[in-house]
């Protein structure tokens, strides 16, 4: 299984960041986790940068690349202001036109109870992408004002609990959508 996991912050050990740590931490060896850290080097969404005929920057195709070769995406990003993070909603700008997005299983995580706008959002978004939101796998996992880096959320029983649910469940949706390899 291999999950493309994305952060919506670009804070080096963002809570976001460090709870899809922990989810590669949870799982057997048998998961591949790509985690993705190229949302800082992402131009700004272009559709003239994208259009028939030209080859889209190189951290698009990069992007692009790693969607592709994943079997299911993993997504916890922050709120800003009700909303999802910019340099979040960029990538799935550059990613709206990509066929690789159809179908592909999509799991989303949020680190804060008291933020749920974004996921909302989000979860609007990927729909309308035609993604296959994996309602099992959009789950908050309360790390509120916590501290934890990836260790200390996988060494939590209950918090490693609620991530390898949600990815067992991530993880059923891409083997019905993929065939066996």
């Amino acid at each position: 299984m291999r999950i493309l996991a994305i952060s919506g912050s670009l804070r080096a050990h963002s809570t976001n960041t460090e709870l899809l740590r922990a989810a590669a931490l949870v799982v057997g060896p048998q998961w591949t986790f790509d985690h993705y850290d190229g949302l800082g080097a992402l131009p700004h969404f272009n559709p003239d940068l994208d259009a028939e005929g030209t080859e889209p920057p190189q951290p698009v195709r990069d992007l692009r690349a790693r969607v592709a070769a994943a079997d299911a995406l993993l997504i916890c990003s922050p709120e800003y202001a009700h909303g999802v993070a910019g340099s979040m909603k960029n990538a799935l700008d550059w990613l709206v036109s990509d066929a690789e997005m159809v179908g592909k299983p999509a799991g989303l995580l949020n680190a804060s109870a008291r933020s749920h706008f974004s996921l909302d959002a989000l979860a609007e978004t990927l729909r309308t992408m035609s993604t296959n939101l994996v309602p099992e796998a959009a789950i908050v996992i309360p790390l509120d004002g916590r501290r934890l880096d990836a260790a200390g959320i996988a060494a939590d029983p209950a918090l490693a609990a609620l991530l390898r649910g949600a990815l067992e469940a991530l993880a059923a949706a891409a083997s019905v959508a993929r065939p066996p390899r």
